[in-house]
């Protein structure tokens, strides 16, 4: 299994093939329609990311030591930014997920060419998902 570094430069590798942003945001978009559905038992208010401008639902759960991230958003870009998070961290360990070093996502200049209540939800979502995994370490 590749761990959470591995996994963030190959996702930067797929995002500098693209020559702009618009590209990119397209590519962010395809990652989100490729989620699995979100099973029902995790659509409910309580899992509900607050200060998010779109509905992002999370669930989590550690099985045979992986903490895995279920996610779905009513919103096509923040579907896409969930849908990197679950790239990155679903399938480790709790303590890697808390571990992680996911700075390279503002190196990538993400942050910067989103809405700033976009940019403030990615951090949102992190810290959301890092609570759960503590939870289990």
């Amino acid at each position: 299994m590749m761990s959470c570094s591995e996994r963030m430069e190959a996702l930067m590798d797929d995002l500098s093939v693209f020559e702009d942003w618009q590209e990119r945001y397209e590519y962010i978009i395809s990652l989100g329609r490729h989620l699995p559905a979100l099973p029902e038992q995790y659509r409910r208010p309580e899992n509900l990311i607050r200060g998010c401008q779109s509905q992002v639902w999370v669930g989590t759960e550690v099985v045979d030591g992986a903490f895995i991230i279920h996610a779905d958003s009513d919103s096509l870009i923040t579907k896409g930014l969930i849908a990197i998070f679950v790239r990155l961290l679903s399938g480790l360990t709790p303590q890697e997920v808390v571990a992680a070093d996911l700075s390279k996502l503002d190196a990538s200049g993400l942050r910067e060419h989103l809405a700033s209540t976009r940019a403030n939800a990615l951090t949102t979502m992190a810290d959301t998902i890092r609570r759960a995994a503590a939870e289990h370490v």
